[in-house]
């Protein structure tokens, strides 16, 4: 019999699957006969039945609010030259040249009132990503390594997690949830077609296996492990028919011209077509075809630039996923690793400001059309309702339905959870 502070919860059509799951699972773990690793494994296997994934759209070198979602234009000395455009949610504005991105605002949610501490760009980019600071001792996993070994299936045939640009890694997580590096989008990763006959490589493969075996067993085990693992990884990508979809043969010249004829449109399309054929977690990076967004000199001009290559991209990932029926289940975010100051330098440039930035999110349970928190007037700090980087990792979790607080066992034997602290912002999800 169930105990009392056990919840079931019924749907129109009567018990739903995850309150069966609760209750089937829950009363085996009671009576015995499921042990603590059993039902974890079934909770893993139960979420990626809902086919769950994440694209992070990373802003690499610290975006400025204020060209592109939190534009002051009442206060010239803070907006500069940056002009505000209306969208389509009433009453939100964003920077100008955000066309694409103003389209979708119904379905996107803006946080102008993210706020964090570390304005270093190493260290602000490892903590954006992996909600740790570095450590000498511990290399942590990233987020999405993390979601890739709670939603993604490691004997899935492409990798669960991609990262179209560098990013972080899997740290003590290992090769199954280490990202798969993708340089140019659109084409077939280097390597990865076969360049011998499918029994000739088996052939190759099992001499391989043979030489990892006699290595392991002179003391070399966790070693010649890692790398079985790896080479098992890359040989089932090599003869995988998936591989095509690292290709846009048969996309629609049209549909390609809308995310944009550049490295992170064409990132984009690529990450909605791996997210399509199961892949968890998919990174797209701006930065390369001309700097990123560290823009100390020149501010107006280089943003211009760069918003004229990611707006296309994003605009499109989003509307495209919604039409395809899988905006509901892909949760895209846009952020960078801290904001810009309020005040213009002597370079026409701004710096480094860590104390209040913006993000934007869509899809996956969030209610677009809003914005979550606010800068003051000025754009010097968080007016109301901050978002600290532990808030906004607990709000991820609770889109993708992962739990914040599971804990991963370092080599060192301690337990790291997948977010040490924050609370989910609710009003990204009512």
């Amino acid at each position: 019999m169930l105990a009392h502070h056990e919840q079931v919860r019924f749907t129109s059509r009567g018990l739903s699957r995850r309150g069966f799951f609760h209750t089937v699972t829950t009363s085996a773990l009671a009576a015995g006969t499921l042990s603590l690793r059993d039902m974890m494994t079934l909770q893993a296997a139960e979420l990626r039945k809902q086919g769950r994934s994440m694209i992070l759209l990373w802003m690499n070198g610290g975006p400025s609010q204020f060209e592109t979602f939190d534009p002051k234009p009442e206060k010239k000395e803070v907006t500069g030259e940056t002009k505000a455009i209306d969208t389509a949610a009433s009453g939100i504005q964003i920077a100008n040249g955000w066309d694409n991105v103003a389209k979708v605002m119904n379905d996107v949610a803006l946080i102008r009132s993210l706020t964090n501490k570390e304005g270093n760009h190493p260290r602000a980019t490892s903590q954006m990503h992996t909600g740790y600071l570095p450590s000498g001792t511990v290399k942590y996993p990233s987020l999405g390594c993390n979601i890739a070994k709670m939603l993604g299936d490691v004997e899935h045939e492409l990798p669960s997690v991609v990262s179209i640009g560098n990013t972080e890694g899997a740290g003590f997580l290992g090769v199954d949830y280490e990202p798969f590096v993708v340089d140019q989008p659109g084409q077939l990763p280097q390597n990865v077609a076969a360049s011998a006959s499918v029994a000739r490589f088996d052939r190759r493969l099992g001499l391989l296996g043979q030489l990892e075996k006699e290595f392991s067993d002179r003391g070399g085990q966790t070693v010649a492990t890692n790398h079985k693992q790896l080479y098992s990884k890359a040989s089932k990508l090599v003869l995988s028919p998936q591989t095509k979809r690292f290709l846009f043969d048969d996309e629609p010249q049209a549909l390609r011209d809308r995310y944009g004829n550049n490295d992170f449109g064409r990132g984009c399309l690529l990450a909605r077509r791996l997210v399509e054929s199961g892949v968890s977690f998919v990174e797209v990076t701006s930065q390369r075809g001309g700097g990123n967004w560290d823009t100390h000199q020149d501010v107006f001009s280089n943003t211009s630039r760069l918003i004229g290559t990611v707006d296309p991209g994003m605009g499109t990932l989003i509307a495209d996923l919604k039409e395809r029926g899988m905006l509901d289940r892909t949760l895209v975010v846009w952020m960078g690793e801290f904001g810009r100051t309020p005040k213009i330098n002597a370079r026409g440039g701004r710096d480094h400001y860590p104390r209040v930035f913006n993000a934007a999110i869509a899809g996956c349970g969030v209610k677009g059309g809003q914005v979550i928190g606010a800068s003051t007037k000025d754009g010097s700090a968080v007016d109301h309702d901050p978002v600290t980087v532990h808030d906004l990792f607990a709000s991820i979790c609770k889109s993708l339905d992962v739990d914040p607080a599971h804990e991963n066992i370092s080599p060192l034997g301690r337990p790291i959870k997948i977010v040490d602290g924050g609370k989910p912002v609710m009003k990204l999800f009512s």
